[in-house]
């Protein structure tokens, strides 16, 4: 597929559709907006009106946010000091350790050192990486573009310069710690669990700090996020866009701190592994270019995650803030970690099954969206024109050929395909490695369910129509 010109890519968020992303996944129904421009907002509009009580709860309610909350957290721990070159035993480290509570085996001097013991120069580290990020963000030029019309009649402007903020940090970067050598990479392999640490810490400063914010002054809150219970909204987001000026926190922390968090780790794990045995085993280099190859894709089509749920309408609270700020970078850089304490070599027939696998994932998912984004912008368009579609009383088309026929979110599918090949790059000698995959699938089914659930409110019947004749949520034949 060619580049895409400026002009392209603004034009891709100028229709308004529901959807959802996690990581650089789209999502939602598959359609194209034909309904015209509205007119500009009255002066004064009625907040009371704007952000009714929320009535309904996801995610379990109060109680399945409260285990989001503390479970999560805990489990980029595990994994951060559970795994390491002596062995990656999170859960059997973790008995262990209940175990000798229980028993009454562990002094509380002992317990106090495990705490004490945490380097806080890695806080500011993190800091400093996101510090830097976001400095690149507000001070390089980009593309202006503006998101979907929110339901107060606004549309909230946008600038595009993922990569060439990413592009600026890594040269200053470079120039910075030109003459140390590796010290920094290795300094990030050997503290990688302090560093998970202070990204679980900086998320809650990030979540306290937003949903404090939303209390104040006239703010359109999500249509999710407003039940009044402090525990639930705060973990699904109250405030719909939270900015600083025009610096949008919830567009920013989207893509980049995660996604640009995860390929600096995996080129830390790399170098380390260099640095050992004085080359870079072909699994790594796998593992290291395709999620590079995934993370530089989500950064060049930035503008798709304007129209996705996450941003048009999800809260920004925790769920958001801890997934990008910690989840992402933390536990998607696990294969490479895996392979910079365990080393090895793939033969010939595993690493074309990887590269295949890889190839016929991301054909899927990019070849998805790609279809999606041209039928809302061109319908006309020769390589869109002769999709069938269900045109819906909301003004929307919901296609129901080409990709989109074949499951209702087969970009999804290829998402999961390429999550698999990573996970295979590390060969069988550990089911650790493949948590990823196995946590991804979980999470795009729900996220399926969840997307679906909001897609039957939108449309009504036309989705129902819609169900029957694309029958498969993700994988054709399948499910």
């Amino acid at each position: 597929m060619p580049p895409k010109t400026r002009r392209e890519r603004k034009a891709e968020v100028a229709v308004s559709t529901t959807g959802g992303s996690t990581r650089a996944t789209q999502s939602g129904p598959v359609s194209s907006s034909t309904v015209p421009a509205q007119q500009a907002p009255p002066v004064t509009l009625d907040y009371k009106k704007l952000n009714p009580k929320t009535t309904h709860y996801e995610f379990g309610g109060p109680i399945g946010a409260f285990l989001m909350i503390t479970i999560l957290p805990c489990v980029v721990i595990l994994f951060a000091f559970g795994c390491d070159n002596i062995g990656y035993t999170p859960f059997h480290r973790l008995w262990a350790i209940a175990s000798d509570l229980i028993a009454g085996r562990f002094e509380w001097e002992f317990l106090w050192s495990l705490v004490t013991s945490w380097k806080a120069v890695a806080l500011l580290w993190y800091a400093g990486f996101v510090a830097q990020l976001a400095t690149f963000s507000i001070a390089m030029p980009g593309d202006t573009v503006e998101g979907t019309r929110l339901r107060d009649g606004t549309r909230l402007s946008y600038k595009v310069n993922a990569l060439s903020a990413v592009q600026t940090m890594t040269t200053m970067t470079l120039m910075s710690v030109r003459g140390q050598g590796l010290k920094l990479p290795l300094w990030v392999h050997a503290n990688f669990a302090h560093i998970a640490v202070a990204s679980v810490i900086f998320s809650f400063i990030v979540s306290i700090g937003v949903y404090v914010y939303s209390f104040f002054g006239k703010r359109l809150l999500s249509l999710g996020g407003n039940t009044g219970n402090h525990i639930y909204d705060f973990m699904i987001g109250r405030e719909l866009n939270p900015r600083i000026g025009n610096f949008d926190l919830k567009f920013f922390t989207e893509l980049r701190p995660g996604l640009v968090g995860w390929v600096v780790l995996n080129i830390c794990m790399a170098l380390k592994q260099y640095v050992d045995l004085g080359r870079v085993t072909n699994s790594m280099i796998l593992v290291v270019l395709f999620q590079a190859w995934y993370v530089f894709d989500a950064l060049w089509n930035e503008t798709s995650v304007l129209t996705t749920m996450d941003i048009t309408s999800d809260g920004f609270g925790f769920m958001l803030a801890f997934g990008n700020f910690c989840w992402v970078p933390m536990m998607y850089c696990l294969q490479a970690r895996y392979l910079a304490d365990f080393p090895h070599d793939l033969n010939i027939w595993h690493v074309c099954a990887v590269i295949i696998l890889q190839c016929v994932g991301y054909r899927i998912f990019r070849g998805a969206n790609s279809q999606k984004n041209t039928f809302r912008n061109n319908p006309e368009n020769p390589s869109v024109k002769d999709l069938t579609y269900i045109q819906t009383k909301s003004g929307t088309r919901l296609i129901t050929s080409g990709w989109w026929g074949m499951s209702r979110h087969i970009n999804y599918f290829g998402d999961w395909l390429m999550a698999l090949s990573w996970c295979l790059a590390c060969g069988f000698d550990s089911i650790i490695p493949y948590f990823y995959s196995i946590y991804f699938l979980i999470l795009l089914v729900h996220r399926q369910r969840r997307d679906d659930s909001k897609c039957k409110e939108k449309y009504g019947e036309d989705w129902d129509k819609y169900c029957e004749i694309v029958k498969y949520r993700i994988v054709p034949g399948v499910y």
